[in-house]
């Protein structure tokens, strides 16, 4: 795109993350994307927010406007874009949504303007109550809360028509793991998982052996990537060549 830039991966121990961030702002780093598990507490470390990241309460992209660092996040809109590219559309659905951290906030707030209903369930019910009544108030949605066990879930599965897995389980090196009991998948039951690595999770996987639609994290990844590139340089994304190289970057790292 002749940008001279390049985009490198560095991991930032929890404990280093404001001396990292004055760092990045001191070395004039056009911007940056944080990922797991800085997206809520960098925000305290930004000059400024935007509106979106700023309802969401976390922020995926970071971009140094003249020394100022501000927070956005793509993560909502890529996911909806990614599951629009795929064939599904999340209007007036009734939307299982498994997780409540970064990620799963952006996609609640998000899918929960234009669902139907919306389901929040979580390990910690604390985390999936907090984060549901936060998302109602904002959107005047419906959105309930569960506590992530199989009968519960079971139940809420059997009136919904889209599964939303937005926690760490089954990423690599964890493949094998799936979130739920893949019994309770079926032909109607979309289902997007935005774990990527691996590409096809094991629940992705099942979800495609009973004849369901299913999506891959992969999508929404560039989805969300491709909007940070934006926001960073101005310029169209080159989304082809950006999932061509992220497939080939998956596939030498599982080798």
């Amino acid at each position: 795109m002749g940008v001279n830039a390049v985009y490198l991966a560095m991991e930032v121990e929890p404990r280093m993350l404001a001396q990292a961030v004055r760092g990045f702002k001191a070395l004039n780093i056009l911007g940056f994307n944080v990922t797991i598990p800085h997206k809520i507490k960098i925000m305290k470390y930004l000059d400024s927010l935007d509106s979106t990241a700023t309802t969401i309460g976390a922020v995926n992209t970071v971009v140094n406007r003249d020394g100022r660092l501000v927070g956005y996040n793509t993560d909502g809109t890529g996911a909806l874009e990614a599951l629009r590219k795929s064939g599904i559309d999340p209007k007036g659905r009734r939307i299982v949504l498994m997780g409540a951290g970064g990620a799963a906030r952006a996609i609640a707030f998000t899918l929960a303007e234009i669902a139907q209903r919306m389901v929040i369930v979580n390990r910690t019910v604390s985390r999936a109550k907090m984060l549901a009544r936060e998302v109602q108030k904002t959107t005047q949605s419906p959105v309930i809360y569960r506590s992530l066990n199989s009968p519960i879930l079971k139940n809420e599965l059997l009136t919904s028509d889209l599964l939303v897995n937005a926690t760490s389980v089954g990423m690599n090196p964890r493949g094998s793991e799936t979130p739920i009991d893949t019994s309770l998948l079926r032909t109607d039951l979309d289902v997007f998982d935005i774990v990527y690595s691996p590409v096809e999770t094991t629940l992705l996987k099942e979800a495609m052996k009973v004849g369901a639609k299913s999506v891959s994290g992969l999508t929404m990844l560039v989805s969300q990537g491709a909007q940070s590139f934006e926001l960073w340089t101005s310029l169209k994304a080159p989304t082809p060549i950006m999932t061509a190289a992220l497939n080939n970057a998956l596939r030498v790292s599982s080798r």
